[in-house]
């Protein structure tokens, strides 16, 4: 790469012969080769050891297309180094470039009418040949096809003949998209391009709006003053850099911006009809210096749009306002070839002469600023010169706005260096300005943090920091072949674009096509740029000696590089198949290399002879063949080679009728009867015990693996069953094929090896990976089904049907051969407690419920399809998906319940699916039901036979709701045919179906059907009523039971709920007679049980009568409105202290009525208020009025007796404390005794009437009274009375 005499000498050999006649050369394969410039041109007898293969050779690399080879037939690890091949140059390409190599061999490369590049926005590569521009999509199967050829005007061209072009792409629709999606490719979907040609050394501009619309316009070009007449326009009058973007959200407008290597910048203003060209500014650099490159900063929204320059010394940011006038101004500048330590780089280089900064990349992010540093330097002990090339990173954070009127940039610290410089090459031969100047940087593929290197001699180097060291591997070709031309990345699925994760590298040739560079071809081929004593001040490979030394001793085939994330790494061989995120861990230990080795072996042995080597089994535990667990285990590695094999002859070209021929089904069939064998030599080798009793993930891998084979083999018949059902129409037209195509790109674009194999090739070939089917199918359903309305002439609505049935019955075909090989291997499976199936994973449940839901959404759209066939077939494939996603999640949420995880969010999302479907597919069921009734019924009301197809047409319904817990269709169901019967064997058979059933009945308020059913589930019921505080109910339901102390209590506690069940009439006296109607009930309920302690229950049924009828009493007439619900006792008694009137006195007394009726607790609790009741006892009588008429008048002990009888205090102490007092659990002695003992401070009675305003006047009168009471029995007659009442 930085040897001129290398590229000199090549420069010489490019020279044509005297005939000047071009042959191509044919591959003896059926795809075309490239074409070679010319026939006597020999092949190089020294080629480079690494590098490309001469594009001669074949294009299907050995690694990529071998099977998995036993132990002595393992390929050299130099095999797994090389590119592979992407794609030929479309035939007019091709055309174009033999017809100009016929006429003037010498002409074309000195006028330099060969160029080309990647662009890496639209996948898009474009080649230039004399005066046409072709453009294709080199990640397209039909290059041919998308091909188109530009007519460059003769005006763009100088008259010299020698020109340098540049060519930007603009992408109108999602332009946030970074690469052109596998959809568009597999589809064929063209994406609205607008191209820019520009001319740079004639600065003429030409462009297109939309090289893909149907109605393209002529192209509109713009050319400087003068240009036409003179195009001998000096070096600083050329372009050196130009980018374009899209402008605004206007279709076919963009900005674009060039450069000129004295600095000054142009402004282009595009739209589809004419071309605004603008000098922003005159030269800022000075001095001399040079604007090397242009590069965009990743665009964060509509409004922002900014720009760098890269200069000799500095970096430039530059800000463009769109609207309304287009103001483009410069925000600030970094000096990175300073003398300033922390700011720039001329500390850290020792020695140097002169520094160059070559080009500039930013990241997908915009984070990161990559620059390509050269460095002319002198050997001070030598006196030699060379020079350095390395490669500086600094992170960019955003600096704040610039005023707009702020003449002067701002100089602030806006970039830091990320680390040291990465010196790539310490020595190397001093080059001229030229060849520096023609270098160019890219970054953003695999492996991660590499960047390719193109310099103007035609190689590209892939340059990757690793561990320490700098690791380069050189794309390198033959002189015939041509040169390198651009690099990009292998534009990735879109799942790992939003990741922000590149591509492999992918290389535009000049003459053999486009070629990609896996990232192990990176990690394995590279080698260290060779390296003398050299002073670097500050490099970043100083003091790494030691670590190097540490790294080598594990070798490089068994470290893991700092982040592997593509299928490349476990590709090929089988001593990088182990992934990992740990650096610097070794991969596979010597003993996994010789476990491995044995086990091929052996199993080789065994497929030849039918024998297994006698003591085996030994021999691999000593070896550690049982010490992983999962994939990496050496016999799971060893099923995975055996079904992923790579048919050696299998080719591009063959489309589609490779799944048309019987390759397919032959390779499946085999690969099943290799994987039956190595089942049978587990067993006889008495592996399968081991694998089964301590490895259990790994004997599930290698089942499972049996189960994608068995799977894939029905799919490839059911695929060749709708070919032959499309006679009529191409055999791509299908929703299956169309996602095929899908998974076998996605394949090819997530693993580089593959490039060169089809669509279809990959999908059949990779069984391990079955999986990305349902992911595919997840993330591209509405692209599969969307009609295309140029295939058929049929309605949209029909063409959306028969592609979702097509996938639909593809995945129930998958999933029910994967559980039907499970079920007849059932045997050989090991247990799966904790473990969760291929089906059970996230994305194939994620592509079941994808299809599942489409399903569902025609449904409802083909509810106005006459055609009963559609509608039977909808239902037959819902019901399929339904069952297969189902037991997915019955699946899934079995195996983390085992392990002890979490399965909340799981359950969740599975009874909502759940749900869902079974809804939708009752629904449908229904209106299948209802059409055939109607079809045989022939107008005629029969209720047999509507019952009849009903319950037929739900069976399979049924089944998946008894399984699954489907209670609402199952309800439904039985409702929909008013079977009660079919309803009671289902409540039966699944076990929380009577709690569904029991809480529709309350919705529905069939309180009657409900106490039916207690009578064949009374426990349930029993638990659903106490459950639900359902008392109202469930004290008929204990009646039936016969449990009458149960009935007993529900009533008791019924009547003195604060709820009652609503009636008709609602009023205070029709709640507290409903109210004393549950209190009888209950009392009659407990005298017929009779269990222990049933009187106690009695009598505190009664006292509660006593309190409602207190109630009845002390709300009377005038508190109607108040008594609409039962009063508590505590209430009735404040109600009755609260009350003025007539009345007073005696509610006084009822106070200490409800009081006696209370339990003890309650009084014990409540002793307070009962002084209350004390003191307002004796306020109901004039204490001082009776006692003066005492003195006054001089009572005798007779009329002093008879006027005390008629106080309040006296009948409340009788009532409490006397004789014929009746009390409900103990006494108001226990709790306020009437007299206090001599000297004590406890509280009584007395005590509490000390207290009163009265008693220093009348207290003698009133503890009289109390005391007179107590010996009464004023009450005797009225509490008989009130028993009598109850």
């Amino acid at each position: 790469m930085f040897s001129p005499a290398t590229r000199n000498l090549r420069r010489k050999s490019l020279k044509p012969p005297s005939d000047g006649q071009v042959q191509v050369q044919s591959q003896g394969l059926e795809r075309d080769a490239p074409a070679t410039p010319l026939h006597s041109f020999s092949s190089p007898s020294k080629r480079p050891a690494t590098g490309t293969p001469a594009p001669w050779t074949s294009r299907f690399p050995i690694p990529s297309r071998s099977p998995v080879l036993k132990p002595t037939e393992k390929t050299d690890v130099a095999d797994h180094t090389q590119p592979v091949f992407v794609g030929q140059f479309p035939q007019a390409v091709r055309n174009a470039q033999a017809n100009l190599l016929q006429k003037n061999l010498t002409a074309v490369y000195e006028k330099r009418a060969f160029a080309g590049g990647i662009d890496k926005g639209t996948s898009l590569a474009w080649m230039i040949c004399g005066s046409e521009l072709f453009i294709w999509s080199y990640s397209s199967p039909s290059v041919d096809k998308e091909c188109f050829a530009l007519d460059i005007p003769s005006s763009l061209v100088g008259n010299d003949g020698v020109n340098h072009w540049a060519v930007c792409m603009v992408r109108w629709e999602n332009t946030r998209s970074p690469s052109k999606t596998e959809i568009d490719v597999v589809f064929g979907k063209s994406p609205s391009v607008g191209i820019i040609l520009c001319n740079q050394t004639t600065r003429g501009i030409v462009y297109w709006s939309d090289i893909y619309s149907e109605r393209r316009r002529d192209p509109i070009v713009d050319l400087p003053n003068g240009a036409e007449e003179n195009c001998n326009v000096q070096h600083s009058g050329t372009f050196s850099s130009i980018i374009a973007a899209p402008a605004s959200g206007n279709y076919g407008e963009c900005i674009g911006i060039a450069c000129q290597p004295d600095g000054v910048l142009w402004s282009f203003q595009f739209t589809p009809d004419i071309i605004h060209r603008r000098k922003i500014s005159e030269s800022l650099l000075g001095n001399g210096g040079h604007a090397k490159s242009l590069v965009w900063q990743p665009r964060r929204n509509s409004s922002d749009l900014c720009f760098f320059r890269l200069t000799d010394s500095e970096v430039q940011c530059w800000n463009i306002v769109l609207s309304p006038r287009l103001i483009v101004k410069n925000l600030w500048t970094h000096i990175v070839v300073g003398d300033d330590g922390d700011l720039g780089i001329k500390k850290d280089l020792a020695g140097q002469k002169q520094v160059w900064l070559l080009d500039l990349q930013v990241d997908e992010r915009g984070r990161e600023l990559s620059i390509l540093v050269a460095t002319f330097c002198k050997d001070r002990a030598s006196s030699s010169n060379y020079t350095q090339y390395s490669l500086l990173t600094m992170l960019y954070n955003k600096a704040p706005n610039t005023v707009p009127e702020q003449r002067e940039p701002r100089k602030e610290r806006v970039l830091e260096k990320k680390a040291p410089l990465q010196v790539i090459i310490p020595k190397a031969q001093v080059e001229d300005e030229v060849f520096l100047s023609s270098m160019k940087l890219r970054v953003g593929g695999k492996p991660s943090g590499s960047v390719i290197i193109l310099s103007g001699d035609g190689t590209a180097t892939v340059a990757h920091y690793w561990r320490g060291s700098m690791r380069l591997y050189q794309f390198d070709l033959p002189w015939d072949a041509g040169k390198v031309l651009d690099a990009s990345i292998l534009p990735l699925a879109e799942e790992a674009e939003v990741e922000n994760e590149g591509g492999a590298w992918v290389v535009l040739t000049e003459k053999a096509g486009i070629w990609a560079i896996p990232e192990k071809a990176v990690l394995v081929g590279g080698v260290e740029p060779p390296e003398r004593s050299l002073s670097r001040k500050g490099s970043s490979n100083e003091g790494i000696r030691e670590e190097e030394k540490r790294i080598q001793a594990f070798g490089i085939g068994s470290v893991a590089p700092r982040r592997v994330s593509s299928e490349a790494w476990r590709a090929g061989s089988s001593e990088n198949r182990q992934r990992t995120v740990f650096s610097g861990v070794p991969q596979r230990g010597a003993n996994d290399e010789e476990a491995e080795a044995l086990l091929f072996r052996s199993f080789h042995d065994f497929v030849l002879s039918g024998r297994i080597e006698e003591g085996l089994l030994e021999k691999l535990r000593d070896k550690g063949a049982f010490d992983k667990e999962g994939e990496t285990n050496v016999f799971a590695r060893t099923s995975r080679s055996i079904v992923d094999t790579l048919a050696k002859h299998w080719t591009t070209n063959r489309g589609a009728e490779i799944v048309a021929s019987t390759v397919v089904s032959s390779l499946l069939v085999d690969k099943q009867q290799k994987h039956h064998n190595f089942l049978q030599f587990l067993a006889l080798s008495k592996c399968h015990d081991e694998l089964a009793l301590k490895q259990r993930n790994s004997m599930l891998s290698i089942m499972e693996h049996g189960e994608k084979l068995s799977s894939l083999i029905h799919l490839r018949e059911l695929q060749s069953i709708l070919l032959s059902q499309q006679e009529k129409k191409p055999s791509h037209a299908g929703s299956l094929w169309k996602l095929i195509q899908l998974v076998g790109e996605k394949a090819r674009r997530n693993n580089v090896i593959l490039m060169d194999r089809d669509n279809v090739e990959v999908f059949y070939s990779k069984i391990s990976e079955l999986e990305e089917f349902f992911s595919c199918l997840s993330h591209y359903l509405d692209h599969i089904i969307t009609p295309d309305n140029r295939e058929q002439p049929q309605s949209p609505l029909s063409i959306q049907i028969d592609h979702a049935f097509e996938l639909s019955n593809a995945c129930i075909t998958l999933i029910q051969s994967a559980l039907q090989y499970r079920h007849d291997q059932k045997d050989w499976y090991p247990s799966l407690e904790g473990l969760t199936p291929w089906n059970s994973q996230t994305v194939v449940r994620s592509g079941l419920w994808a299809i599942a839901s489409s399903l569902t959404e025609l449904s409802k759209e083909a509810a106005g399809v006459n055609d009963m066939s559609v509608k039977e077939e909808l239902l037959s494939l819902l019901q399929g998906l339904t069952d297969a996603l189902l037991e997915a999640y019955a699946g899934s949420i079995t195996a983390k319940i085992e392990r002890g995880e979490d399965s909340q969010g799981l359950s969740l999302e599975y009874h909502a699916r759940r749900d869902q479907l079974l809804r939708s597919l009752y629904q449908l069921a229904k209106v299948v039901a209802e059409s055939k009734y109607q079809e045989l019924s022939k107008d005629a009301e029969d209720l047999e036979l509507r019952g009849s197809i009903f319950r037929e047409v739900n069976s399979a319904v049924l089944l998946t709701a008894m399984r699954h817990g489907g209670y609402q269709t199952l309800w439904d169901l039985c409702y929909d045919l008013s079977d009660a019967v079919l309803l009671r064997n289902l409540m039966h058979e699944c076990v929380g179906l009577s709690r569904f059933a029991f809480e529709q009945l309350i919705k529905r308020c069939e309180y009657g059907k409900l106490l039916r059913l207690g009578e064949e589930f009374p426990e349930d019921l029993a638990h659903f009523l106490k459950e639900n505080d359902r008392k109202d109910l469930s004290w008929l339901h204990h009646i039936y039971l016969k449990d009458f102390p149960s009935a007993s209590e529900t009533l008791h506690a019924l009547a003195l709920s604060s709820t009652l069940p609503q009636t008709k009439r609602k009023s205070s006296l029709q709640s507290l007679s409903q109210r004393k109607r549950f209190l009888y009930l209950s009392k009659i309920a407990a005298l017929a049980g009779q269990d222990e302690g049933f009187e106690l229950k009695i009598a505190s049924i009664e006292a509660d009568l006593r309190i409602i009828k207190l109630q009845e009493e002390i709300v009377g007439d005038d508190d109607v409105n108040e008594g609409q619900e039962s009063l508590g006792a505590l209430e009735l008694i404040r109600r009755c202290l609260k009350k003025e009137g007539r009345r007073r006195r005696d509610l006084s007394l009822k106070a200490f009525e409800v009081f006696a009726w209370m339990s003890s607790s309650l009084r014990e609790s409540n002793r307070t208020l009962l002084e209350e009741c004390w003191l307002n006892a004796a306020d109901q009588d004039n204490w001082p009025a009776i006692y003066q008429a005492s003195i006054s008048e001089g009572w005798t002990d007779e009329l002093l007796l008879g006027s005390l009888q008629e106080t309040v205090l006296y009948k409340a102490s009788s009532r409490c404390y006397g004789p014929n007092a009746q009390v409900f659990e103990g006494s108001f002695e226990d709790v306020l005794p009437l007299q206090g003992e001599e000297g004590s401070s406890s509280p009584s009675v007395q005590q509490v009437l000390s207290h009163h305003r009265y008693f220093p006047d009348a207290g003698k009168l009133m503890l009289t009274a109390v005391i007179m009471g107590k010996e009464s029995t004023y009450y005797a007659a009225q509490d008989e009375a009130v028993a009598v009442d109850t």
